[in-house]
Parts: structure tokens; C-alpha cells; sequence
């Protein structure tokens, strides 16, 4: 995928969003005709292409009676703005990551990546066997909205910066793009945070406007062309462990579908995510190695001291959450805070042990 065929995209439709006008869903011979908005550009490898899985995927497996129409980042609605747009009832449903939602309320920003939180596989694990759904539905559910996790771009990285990072001092006032959780966790760093999309953060690291910034991994980020411009690439991402995608739809409409179509939709997602998140894990991988190999891209490890000091932010981050006004949110931090101590002290003796022994015994 070249980076042009997909940064061009939704270019046009920008300037038409202001007369766009958006058809009521056709229903006729029990069929629908769904719109689905998304925060990405087309075919942006990734979360683009995952949107498109996840469209086609609800189509075909409803039989053709909810027929989705994907509309890219702009094409009908900014990426930002997708959220709104299902909660109002203008689209039927939006594909985007639960980081981007924190000015709605920043219980939501739990269900999508946390510092120091949950893996990919266990952040399903919480939803579907620890009553983290029935969380996620409460909070969306103020919104008008009916909620479902769709895909996990894996553990993320902490990024790309301009130059070397050698100590916490080198981080007060750096110009850093992030979301979610992960932005709070570095504004306590002295890090001066920017939520930015993906083509505005490449465009900001070449004029020298941000130090460095994260956006994904290495397909995505390679796609987005940010070799180009900055050649240290640092991990871990301690910021998102994992980053889990969402499909959000309008509850109205949700609900009046009928039984066997709200199985349906409720299937696509679940269904998608494992593939997915392997297709990240398997293309990341093989990005990474074109990145090295023939874009003299740096890959660093992030300074032991950088990582304690996140974590001492991530650790007043989630403390706050836990005093938050809003009862739901400490709800959902406490849920959380439970599920992952508790898997994580299996993992320790489980994924964490094999993955360890497998690093340092190579038998072939």
C-alpha cells in the first residue's frame, strides 16, 4: 500500500461535509441500508482496512439485509467528529478506538488502552468474562449508543521522535502527539501533549512543530510515511500495551433490528477480532524489518528511568480515576484495576513465562 492512495482520500469530501445530507436508512423487504463512518482514511492499513472487514463482514453475514456503506474520515464526517454523529442519529454506526472519547468521560478511555494495562488478548478477556461489557454498555449507553470491541492493533510503540531520549530531563516540554490515558500519563512528565490524526502528525514532525509522537505500529506508521521524517523509533509503548478498536452504533437502531440481526452485528465484531489483532502482530512484524533494513529507521528501547517515571505518572492517573466524581467511572477503573491484577498474576507464570524462556533458549 503506497502512502498516496489513501492519503488523498476523503481530500474532496472535506470541503462538502457542510451540504452533505445523509438518507434515512431504507427499510423495505426487511433490508437496511447502514452508514458507517470511520475516524481513518480509506484502505489506511490497519484500522482503515479493518473497517472495511468489519463492513463487509455485517453485510454478508446478514444476508444483504443490513447493507454498510463505509465512508471514510471526512468523506461524510471529520474523524472526530464520528462519535456525535451515531449518538445524534445521523449515521447508524462509526469505527474508531475508544481513546480518542475522553471529553465525553474518561471512564470511557478504559475500555480502549490503559499505561501499564491490558494486553490485546486481555482486554477481551475483561469484557467478555469479567463484566467489562456490561460496563461499556452503561457508559455508551448515555450517549445513545451500543458499543462492541471489533479488533486490537496490539501493543503500540512509544513512537517516533526526532532525536535521542537519554533521561526523564529530555522530556520536559517535548512537543509529543499521543491519546487516551497515555497523554495524561506524559503531561505529568512535563511533556507538552497534541491529539493530532495520523497525515497531521506527519506533516507536524516534518515542519518541526512535534518533537516526536505516536500513532500505532510499524504497518501503520510505516504507511503514514513517518520513516520519512524521524528516525528513532522507541518501545515499549508502556503508554497502550494494546489499543482496542471499536464498532459504536446507534441504539435506536440497534434495537430496532431484530433478534437475529442484532446477533448478527453483535457476531462481526466479535468474530474480527482476533483476526485483526493477528494481522497487525504479522504485518507489524515483517514492517518492522523493511523499516530497518532499508529505511535506516533507529529501533531504541526506552532508558529504564523513563519507563519507572511512567509508570509513577500512569499510577497518579489511575489514582485520579479512582476518585473521579462520576460514580460509573470509579466503577469501571475499580473493574478494571481488579481484572488486571488478577490476570496478571497468572500471566506471570503463564504467557510471560513462556514468552521469556523462548527468548532465552532458542532450541531452532
Amino acid at each position: 500500500m503506497k502512502r498516496r492512495e489513501f492519503l488523498t482520500a476523503g481530500v474532496a469530501g472535506a470541503g462538502a461535509v457542510a451540504a452533505a445530507t445523509f438518507a434515512t436508512p431504507a427499510i423495505a423487504q426487511d433490508k437496511r441500508q447502514w452508514n458507517m463512518v470511520t475516524a481513518w482514511p480509506k484502505n489506511l492499513p490497519g484500522p482503515g482496512v479493518a473497517a472495511q472487514m468489519l463492513a463487509d463482514r455485517i453485510t454478508t453475514l446478514s444476508g444483504g439485509r443490513i447493507e454498510v456503506k463505509l465512508h471514510a474520515a471526512g468523506e461524510l464526517v471529520p474523524g472526530n467528529g464520528v462519535f456525535d454523529a451515531v449518538s445524534e442519529g445521523t449515521v447508524e454506526l462509526y469505527h474508531a478506538v475508544p481513546a480518542y472519547w475522553g471529553s465525553k468521560s474518561k471512564g470511557i478511555l478504559l475500555f480502549g488502552s490503559q499505561p501499564f494495562g491490558l494486553r490485546a488478548d486481555e482486554q477481551f478477556g475483561w469484557l467478555a468474562h469479567g463484566g467489562g461489557q456490561e460496563l461499556y454498555d452503561e457508559i455508551y449507553g448515555q450517549f445513545g449508543l451500543k458499543p462492541f470491541l471489533c479488533g486490537n492493533s496490539g501493543p503500540q510503540w512509544q513512537g517516533w521522535f526526532r532525536n535521542e531520549i537519554h533521561s526523564v530531563d529530555d522530556l520536559k516540554g517535548l512537543k509529543f502527539r499521543t491519546t487516551g490515558l497515555a497523554s495524561e500519563m506524559c503531561s505529568k512528565l512535563g511533556m507538552a501533549v497534541q491529539a493530532m490524526g495520523g497525515r497531521d502528525m506527519f506533516q507536524a514532525l516534518q515542519t518541526g512543530a512535534l518533537d516526536a509522537g505516536e500513532f500505532i505500529g510499524p504497518w501503520s506508521d510505516s504507511a503514514l510515511g513517518f520513516q520519512q521524517v524521524a528516525k528513532n523509533y522507541y518501545w515499549p509503548g508502556v503508554g497502550e500495551p494494546s489499543s482496542a478498536e471499536e464498532c459504536v452504533v446507534n441504539a435506536k437502531a440497534f434495537n430496532d433490528l431484530p433478534a437475529d440481526l442484532q446477533a448478527v452485528v453483535r457476531y462481526a465484531c466479535d468474530s474480527l477480532y482476533n483476526p485483526v489483532l493477528t494481522e497487525y502482530n504479522t504485518k507489524h512484524a515483517l514492517a518492522l524489518k523493511e523499516l530497518v533494513a532499508d529505511h535506516g529507521v533507529q529501533v531504541r528501547m526506552l532508558p529504564e528511568d523513563i519507563i519507572v517515571a511512567m509508570g509513577k505518572a500512569a499510577e497518579e492517573v489511575v489514582g485520579e480515576l479512582r476518585e473521579d466524581g462520576d460514580p460509573l467511572v470509579r466503577k469501571i477503573t475499580e473493574s478494571f484495576v481488579e481484572y488486571r491484577d488478577s490476570i496478571g498474576a497468572y500471566m506471570t507464570y503463564a504467557d510471560n513465562g513462556q514468552m521469556n524462556a523462548r527468548a532465552k533458549v532458542h532450541g531452532y
